[in-house]
């Protein structure tokens, strides 16, 4: 029994009925679900084995009888409590989530920025809905190739990795920095803290966070670490807002002391009309789209069919949280 909530479109769902015709498959009405945070069980995915979607954490602490969760998303910060993680592995549930789904839009999505930025198509664009003058020359002067400049990558799990594959035709020069080092990283890569990775983000053209939001990236880039990156430096985030200290960031940019910030996650989320990041120059924000296109629903599903054939025949299973 597959119990889902997953939020799909309608073309999508057919596709998850269609791929899971040899099980049965749950999906819950509006209404009918315990509400999040309760405790509550929905009696459903009490009986269930699978679930797939975003189950309340809270409902998952004590279901004997459910053996695996895949999250629909590519964040599991509600899911990573020691209370939960515990329960999970005491019963053998497995839990996984959609990290590969999200990987290819948000590394496009984070080129896209830096192209943009190359290519001085913000102020290219503003004129156009401003003055519509005509800084031929200006803005040919100030635009850049990507080739030889530094990046540096801070988080090198799908996301960055795709993003190093991405980037490398284009001949920048890209660093990984992490917090655990897994040793197959595509880039040279240094542990988040060590001297060698505060060199490597003090001396970039170009910071990307790819953090996820939690307990131990909150604020990593504080006041003070965003004061170590170089006069002129771009700061790009798709991680999590949690992970940035916004009203630092937005000083560095008032102060001119950074060149850009290019910012899909904020804090917080949607970010209010009258935040001064809205207006604060150098700050471009895209509402949370990066991980977005136009299959993005097919696409998840698709990912939860194949790991359900791998779950099914005993085989290792895709973006497993371990």
């Amino acid at each position: 029994m597959i119990w889902s909530n997953a939020s799909v479109p309608e073309a999508a769902r057919a596709r998850l009925v269609e791929g899971t015709r040899a099980h049965r498959l749950v999906v819950p009405a509006s209404g009918l679900v315990a509400p999040s945070g309760s405790g509550a069980v929905d009696p459903a995915l009490a009986e269930a084995d699978v679930a797939f979607g975003q189950p309340d954490p809270a409902q998952l602490l004590d279901l004997p009888r459910l053996r695996w969760v895949h999250l629909s998303s590519a964040g599991y910060n509600p899911y990573d409590r020691a209370d939960l993680r515990g329960a999970l592995a005491a019963r053998g549930t497995r839990l996984t989530k959609s990290s590969l789904v999200y990987d290819e839009p948000c590394a496009e999505h984070v080129l896209a920025f830096l192209l943009a930025h190359a290519r001085r198509l913000p102020e290219a664009f503003a004129n156009a809905h401003g003055p519509r003058a005509w800084p031929q020359h200006a803005l040919r002067a100030r635009a850049r190739l990507l080739e030889g400049q530094s990046i540096v990558l801070v988080g090198m799990g799908t996301i960055g990795r795709r993003l190093a594959a991405l980037l490398a035709p284009l001949g920048p020069v890209v660093t990984g920095v992490r917090r655990r080092l897994a040793g197959d990283e595509p880039v040279p890569t240094f542990a988040w803290g060590s001297p060698e990775a505060d060199a490597a983000i003090a001396g970039a053209d170009h910071v990307v966070d790819l953090l996820p939001g939690n307990a131990t990236t909150a604020r990593a880039f504080d006041a003070a670490r965003l004061a170590t990156l170089k006069p002129g430096a771009v700061f790009t985030n798709i991680g999590r807002g949690s992970t940035v200290d916004q009203d630092a960031l937005a000083a560095a940019l008032g102060a001119g002391r950074l060149a850009a910030a290019y910012l899909d996650v904020t804090d917080p989320e949607p970010l209010p009309p009258e935040h001064p990041l809205w207006t604060t120059p150098g700050c471009f924000i895209t509402p949370h789209a990066a991980g977005g296109d136009a299959q993005e629903g097919e696409r998840l599903v698709d990912h939860f069919l194949e790991n359900l054939a791998r779950f099914t025949s005993g085989r290792p299973l895709l973006d497993e949280v371990t």
